[in-house]
């Protein structure tokens, strides 16, 4: 890529004057000038000539990760344009992605620029010092279904500049592709446009002037050498074989003789005793078919010492054509050593590994990139790198098992380049199912799963998600969260368990299912992942305002307890995880305020008092922290104080998705300056090595796909599906509307009934997840329909609603994720007017069951009295037929509020436990359709207050939680939709007493709600 410095001369007046020499030279002379190449042709010269338009329309159009993300474009009118009048100028503040697209028309024929050397533009310059992407889009049925490939150019200069990019440089976009990719092959015939990505972080402006094809194209631009992998690990004493390519774009046959000179020369193996030194060259003659290889076989030889990985590289010199971007190398595997002794304990593996690592190369274990941040992989050596991740939304194209599968083996054969062939640590957010996988079977989010009461159904949620994600070659899941929500306002609430450390406690049962035994043993199976408990600690309990990251208002804000709340309310899920053995631990972004300790708030990524101190000291963990998505970059100071004071507090590993070069460089030097001690260091490799070895990398560092046919399988589909069904929390049944009859006519309304992205939420194939048919499942409407309900469908209700039996409205919330869901960053807790009008209509017209599909409690109670069924259906996943299920009677409701239903915003936050507690619905309720209504009365109660009390001295728990089941199933009856603040209390509080063990004193509250009642 070249720029050319704009003259103070006008550019237009220049190509005037050239046109004018031109027609004064003698035909012969401009002859030979087009000879030279094709004259430069236009694509965009931003004079009105292309629209603001969208497809299937030619136009120029803006995209971006939000709202506010897309820059605001203009057509202006420049005096100092480089071409014509006008130039486009734009303004943007991006904090997620942005930029803008020209698309050709989507009905006429794409373009042919296989006759140019590259694109040119011009570009006014604002010494940014930041790097714009540019794209071109190939092939495919139009501009937003094209292959996309990608280059850059650094706005470091000032003024106008033409930026020449020769379609050599352009390379395959790795992290996204609208329709998972084409060909993998840029053929430049069949062109729909380009698009330019703009900086993100900081506001700006830009001016771009004649976009336009220039040059001609020239075989070593089309044609290029490449090798089938970039490292070829061979055992030692074996043979390696590299396969060298010839291939062109629109894999026409080279019309010029390529050759390719190759020899081994350099490494750290060594030439005679190492490995058969080779040389050679290899000729494809003109007319080769694109495609066709020749292989070069590098042997090695064997001593008797053990030792590390040895290199050898194989130097290719390319004639004619474009070479290899890396030199391949053959790797002698590191052999012999201790480490590499599956017999010896995890203990002794790692103290022999250790003893061999340089500062450097344990600076790297410590570091943790994004998939989409290292290209190819070539930094995965070159940075000793430790650990991968795919953030939200971050997959391979096309978004298949195997394409995750190979992408990752692709990682791994990286990794055996380096001295010890320390193997990755993929990683990824499956917090409800694979959830970034395409077609994988999708949970119900944790609210749902804590509303199940369920621990071993929650345990084979965890065993299915496990299976799905080890078949893809990932041993290692972001799961689960074990944050205690306490305020519905938060836009995670729905990755909790519940309002009660209790319920989240008993929910924790997950750990085994994605880690089986809490010895660790199971890691290896080809079936199991490394769990994460997260967040450490308190995220869940952040005031209201105290946020500090943008316009979020909880999230990533403040909890502010005492100590005795610290450890009773937040800290408990974490003690229960670290006894079950959990792998990793992930601090929270927010701070933690301490009431008394005189420190303030101070963010959990610096609190060494809690990581070392209380996760890693009084608990016991000895597995590793990893921090959170650039988490250190919100702690005050500069960039090394962020990575010595969180290292030193106790992470582990640090996820810098986008600055892993800037981390361990500025790690390793803390080091060195005595900063951040030797031992420390040592102790967070140590505990990263262990839980590589437990997970038996070591040995099978590559993907295990025997469980791949199972993703999305029919068996593990029934699991979700039954997690569906029993988070179905029935709030109110007035004459037994609900179970639906098959008889029925039903009349089905609602934004919720028929959208299976609005069902599964944020963090489903992307972070914020998104609304419409993402995935493989089914809506609710669809599992009504296969329940063989008599079902009539209209969303806006605008059909006529006469004749009808009864009538169902599924309304609730849109995908958000994180501090993007907060209530008050541009959400509330109310249904939109459109939901609101179908439940008046319908309600009005009929009987009528509302199903409410949300992450959080909704506001509803001013139409309550008008509607005869009230379901909280959560976010239940892919499967809706279990939500059928329970509406049809095939399954009986048996759900119970994980969280406190409020009666109106200002009550939040609201919770189990509170000296004021005056809910729409308690904590805890739930009435169920499993049983006829229960007979008795306050002797009833006093009986099973009787048998609660001996059950609970005999250790009898399953007996006794039946009989609390039975007291609470009576109080509901009697209750019905009565809640008050004097039956209310005692009701929630009946259910924590229940979650704790205390069976005869919940019965005892319960007592108490019955006679209030």
């Amino acid at each position: 890529m070249t720029g050319l410095d704009r003259n103070s001369v006008r550019r237009t007046a220049l190509l005037a004057g050239a046109a004018l020499i031109a027609g004064l030279l003698p035909l012969a002379s401009a002859g030979a000038a087009a000879a030279d190449g094709p004259a430069p042709v236009p694509v965009d010269r931003f004079e009105g000539e292309v629209p603001f338009a969208t497809q299937p329309a030619e136009g120029i159009f803006t995209w971006g990760g939000d709202s506010d993300d897309p820059p605001k474009l203009a057509l202006t009118a420049r005096s100092d344009a480089p071409e014509g009048a006008k130039v486009l100028t734009g303004d943007y503040d991006i904090s997620g992605y942005g930029g803008f697209t020209h698309d050709f028309a989507a009905g006429e024929p794409a373009h042919d620029w296989s006759a140019h050397k590259g694109i040119r533009f011009w570009w006014d310059g604002r010494n940014t010092g930041k790097k714009l992407a540019f794209e071109i889009k190939d092939g495919g049925a139009n501009g937003e279904a094209s292959e996309l490939w990608t280059t850059s150019f650094t706005d470091d200069f000032t003024g106008w500049k033409q930026i020449e990019i020769p379609f050599a440089d352009f390379v395959y976009r790795t992290d996204y592709q609208p329709v998972g990719g084409i060909d993998h092959v840029l053929g430049l015939t069949q062109m729909w446009g380009y698009a330019l990505t703009l900086p993100v972080g900081a506001p700006g402006q830009f001016a771009l002037d004649d976009v336009e094809l220039y040059g001609k194209a020239d075989q070593s631009l089309r044609a290029s050498v490449t090798t089938d992998a970039t490292v070829y690990p061979v055992r030692e004493g074996g043979t390696a074989t590299v396969r060298i390519s010839v291939a062109t774009t629109g894999s026409a046959p080279i019309d010029e003789p390529v050759t390719v000179a190759y020899e081994s020369a350099g490494g750290t193996a060594v030439s005679g005793r190492d490995y058969a030194p080779v040389k050679g060259e290899i000729t494809f003659p003109a007319g080769t078919t694109s495609g066709t290889s020749r292989t070069v076989t590098v042997r090695t030889l064997r001593d008797k010492s053990a030792e590390a990985a040895e290199t050898i590289p194989i130097e290719l010199t390319v004639t004619g054509a474009k070479a290899p971007a890396e030199t391949p190398q053959v790797v002698v595997d590191a052999h012999g050593l201790p480490y590499l002794d599956p017999k010896l304990p995890v203990k002794k593996r790692v103290a022999d590994l250790l003893s061999r690592m340089s500062l450097e190369e344990k600076t790297g274990q410590m570091t943790q990139a994004e998939r989409g941040a290292i290209g190819t992989g070539g930094d995965i050596a070159s940075y000793g790198l430790g650990s991968l991740l795919s953030g939200g939304g971050s997959t391979p194209t096309p978004n298949t098992p195997g394409a995750w599968a190979k992408m990752i083996d692709g990682f791994q054969l990286r990794a055996q380049a380096t001295r010890f062939q320390i193997p990755l640590i993929y990683g990824v957010d499956a917090v409800h199912g694979h959830n970034n996988l395409a077609g994988a079977t999708v949970m119900p989010h944790n609210i749902g799963i804590g509303a199940t009461r369920d621990p071993a159904l929650a345990e084979r949620t965890g065993a299915v998600t496990a299976a799905e994600v080890r078949a893809t070659g990932i041993p290692w899941d972001f799961a689960p969260c074990l944050c205690v929500s306490r305020d519905e306002r938060w836009g995670r609430s729905y990755e909790s368990f519940g309002e009660d450390p209790a319920l989240v406690d008993s929910m924790e049962t997950v750990v085994q299912g994605l880690q089986g035994a809490r010895d660790g043993k199971d890691l290896k199976r080809g079936d199991k992942v490394l769990a994460t408990a997260k967040h450490f600690v308190g995220d869940g309990g952040t005031g209201y305002g105290t946020s500090t990251t943008g316009s979020y208002t909880l999230d990533q804000g403040v909890t502010k307890v005492t100590r005795q709340e610290l450890e009773a309310v937040h800290l408990a899920p974490f003690e229960t995880a670290v006894d079950r053995g959990v792998g990793t631990v992930m601090p929270s972004y927010s701070s933690l305020d301490i009431v008394g300790d005189g420190r303030g708030p101070v963010k959990m990524h610096a609190r060494a008092d809690m990581i070392n101190g209380v996760l890693k000291g009084r608990m016991g963990f000895d597995g590793f922290v990893i921090s959170d998505w650039n988490a250190i970059d919100q702690l005050p100071g500069d960039y090394a104080s962020h990575v010595r004071t969180s290292v030193n507090a106790g992470v582990d590993m640090m996820m810098v998705p986008y600055s892993y070069k800037d981390f361990r460089t500025t790690l390793t030097d803390e080091v060195k300056a005595g900063r951040v001690t030797r031992k420390r260091i040592d102790d967070a490799v140590s505990r990263i090595l262990a839980q590589k070895f437990r997970l038996g990398l070591f040995e099978k560092p590559y993907a295990d796909t025997s469980g791949a046919s199972r993703i999305g399988s029919a068996a593990h589909r029934a699991v979700a599906r039954q997690a569906a069904a029993e988070s179905q929390v029935l709030l109110k049944n007035a004459e037994g509307v609900l179970p639906l009859k098959k008889s029925q006519k039903v009349y089905v309304a609602g934004s919720n009934a028929d959208d299976l992205g609005n069902q599964t939420g944020g963090w489903t194939l992307t972070w914020q997840g998104s609304s419409g048919p993402i995935t493989k499942g089914t809506t609710i409407l669809q599992g009504m329909r296969n329940a063989g309900g008599d079902v009539t469908y209209s969303k806006d209700a605008s059909a006529p609603t006469a004749g009808y039996d009864v009538g169902v409205v599924v309304v609730g919330e849109t995908p958000y994720a994180e501090g993007v869901g907060d209530v008050g960053n541009g959400n509330d807790l109310e249904l939109t007017a459109a939901d609101k009008a179908a439940v008046d209509k319908v309600c009005a017209a009929m009987k009528c069951a509302v199903l409410v599909v949300s992450g959080r409690p909704q506001l509803i109670g001013d139409r309550l009295g008008d509607i005869d069924a009230l379901v909280a259906s959560w976010l239940p996943g892919t499967e809706g037929d279990g939500v059928a299920d329970v509406l049809y009677g095939k399954r009986a409701f048996t759900g119970q509020l994980p969280v406190t239903w409020p009666k109106s915003q200002s009550q939040l936050p609201i919770n189990v436990g509170d000296a004021s507690y005056d809910p729409q619905f308690p904590y805890g309720w739930g009435l169920t359709t499993l049983t006829k209504p229960v007979r008795g009365g306050a002797a009833t109660l006093h009986e099973l207050a009787l048998v609660a009390a001996a059950a609970e001295r005999s250790g009898a728990d399953q007996v006794a939680r039946k009989v609390v089941t039975k007291a609470r199933l009576l109080v509901q009856q009697k209750i019905g939709s009565s809640v008050t603040a004097a039956n209310a209390g005692h009701f929630a509080d009946a259910d924590h007493l229940l979650l704790t063990g205390h069976y005869a004193k919940a019965v005892a509250e319960l007592t108490k709600a019955y006679r209030a009642g």
